[in-house]
């Protein structure tokens, strides 16, 4: 059994000391086994449990979720430290350095009379840190994020080089063309075709909320969720009826949906 010091400097040396202790020799054998690569779900999993807790108004349980992301970030850098790359403090101060360089505005002598050009500044000053004969616009969108907000920001990052429709009409006319051409492979019924224009009319739509002022991410999770809600309220309503959902054929099914969708707000 380890000892736990009855004194540390601050709470994060604390938690430093907890973890060290699970990944040394004599620590937990989870711990001790777990690699970058196997604490990747990890990583994800708690990132969207954040997500979460940050759209509910549980304040223990927000702090709770916090501390899980960070538990996953020390465990990163306790893992590179280990291989002798960087550790906890390297990833501070290179952060730190960081906020410093991207906000001249606050720690040198330029300025930005709004958020919109403090947001340029940032942009400006991460383009020239990033110099390379591959360098791209779009660098900077990591490939792994949810592929609706990916395709947000990799549009976005076009816009900002002027490769974009000037307003909401373009994309609107071209999700017409997409749906078009995607009804066209689905009656050749060629599986790539459609597949790829099934694809195509996602990113156009993804481009028509951009120009509409909508988070393609947010307004989806948006409509999940209601339809998560009417479905349940839909399965209620069966069972307390007497009814099995699976002996129902879709047109009761559908009665009992209308009349559900029509107290949760008409057609909404």
């Amino acid at each position: 059994m380890k000892t736990i010091p009855e004194r540390f400097d601050s709470p994060i040396a604390r938690l430093r000391w907890v973890l060290k202790a699970l990944r040394a020799p004599d620590g937990c054998p989870w711990d001790r086994e777990q690699t970058l690569k196997t604490i990747e779900p990890c990583l994800q999993e708690e990132c969207y449990e954040l997500l979460d807790a940050m759209a509910g108004d549980d304040l223990p349980h927000h702090r709770e979720e916090l501390g899980d992301v960070l538990l996953q970030v020390l465990f990163q850098c306790d893992i590179r430290e280990e291989q002798g790359a960087f550790g906890f403090d390297d990833v501070v101060n290179a952060l730190a350095d960081k906020l410093i360089r991207r906000h001249p505005h606050v720690f040198a002598e330029a300025s930005a009379a709004d958020g919109e050009q403090a947001l340029k500044n940032w942009e400006r000053i991460k383009q020239t840190e990033r110099r390379s004969p591959k360098a791209s616009a779009l660098d900077g969108v990591p490939h792994a994020l949810p592929a609706l907000l990916r395709a947000q920001r990799t549009q976005h990052k076009a816009a900002k080089v002027g490769f974009d429709w000037k307003d909401a009409e373009g994309p609107d006319a071209k999700l017409d063309e997409e749906i078009a051409e995607l009804r066209a492979a689905i009656r050749a019924g060629d599986p790539d075709a459609i597949a790829d224009e099934f694809g195509d009319t996602l990113f156009t739509l993804v481009n028509l909320a951009r120009h509409l002022g909508l988070d393609a991410e947010t307004a989806l999770r948006a409509a999940t969720d209601k339809f998560a809600r009417r479905f349940r309220a839909v399965e209620q309503r069966v069972k307390a009826s007497g009814r099995d959902m699976a002996a129902l054929d879709l047109a009761a099914l559908d009665a009992v949906w209308d009349a559900v969708k029509k107290e949760d707000g008409g057609a909404k």
